[in-house]
């Protein structure tokens, strides 16, 4: 069993280091290595240290799930939706409505490359890590939601910062509820394919 001072330093390598160093001006290829590398550790330390065995739990209860889901999708929905009217009317569903191919294949992209390695790694690896090392459960979920939001910095876009810490704690919640990688994997792909939808792509990198 690896020790706490072992995991701190990990915890301080992956989750702050290697983030905020995304934000400074260097080559992309190196950065991407670095995100490559890094993915690649929290997979062999799921496996290999923490005998994570990636199966479907057949108790999962998917009604519930999609539900609170579909509750809340609808409550960011007239949110977002009511902001791009206002704030930037322009590119309210800009991409959907004229470049229908490009918001599938976005979507797509995002759901499958994007959406489950971040779980995996600020959801899944965090909890399996570091939940015993806080004694509050509260803090524990907000600080995985303040460290999912800083993972977005490098965008240096204050919306997009807090987009990410709420769905940051929605995205704790559920995890914390099921257990599982999948569900939390398709609540995130939901809100954040909305998103992209809603005309707000361009903020989170993609093109419009």
């Amino acid at each position: 069993m690896q020790s706490t001072t072992y995991k701190l330093s990990e915890f301080f390598v992956i989750f702050i280091l290697i983030p905020v160093s995304f934000a400074i001006d260097y080559p992309v290829w190196i950065k991407m290595v670095i995100g490559c590398l890094g993915f690649l550790y929290v997979i062999f330390v799921l496996l290999k240290i923490e005998k994570l065995k990636f199966k479907m739990s057949p108790e999962l209860n998917w009604t519930l799930f999609f539900k609170r889901t579909i509750i809340q999708l609808v409550l960011i929905a007239v949110l977002t939706a009511l902001y791009m009217w206002i704030v930037d009317p322009e590119n309210l569903f800009v991409v959907v409505l004229n470049k229908p191919l490009l918001w599938l294949g976005i979507l797509f992209i995002y759901s499958f490359f994007s959406v489950y390695p971040q779980e995996l790694i600020y959801r899944t690896f965090f909890f399996k890590r570091y939940i015993k090392l806080f004694k509050s459960n509260t803090l524990f979920l907000i600080v995985n939601a303040m460290l999912f939001s800083l993972a977005h910095i490098f965008f240096k876009n204050g919306l997009v910062m807090l987009l990410t810490f709420i769905g940051g704690i929605l995205f704790a919640l559920t995890f914390q509820k099921t257990k599982s990688t999948l569900l939390v994997s398709i609540e995130h792909a939901i809100y954040g394919c909305w998103l992209f939808t809603v005309g707000m792509g361009e903020m989170l990198g993609f093109p419009s």
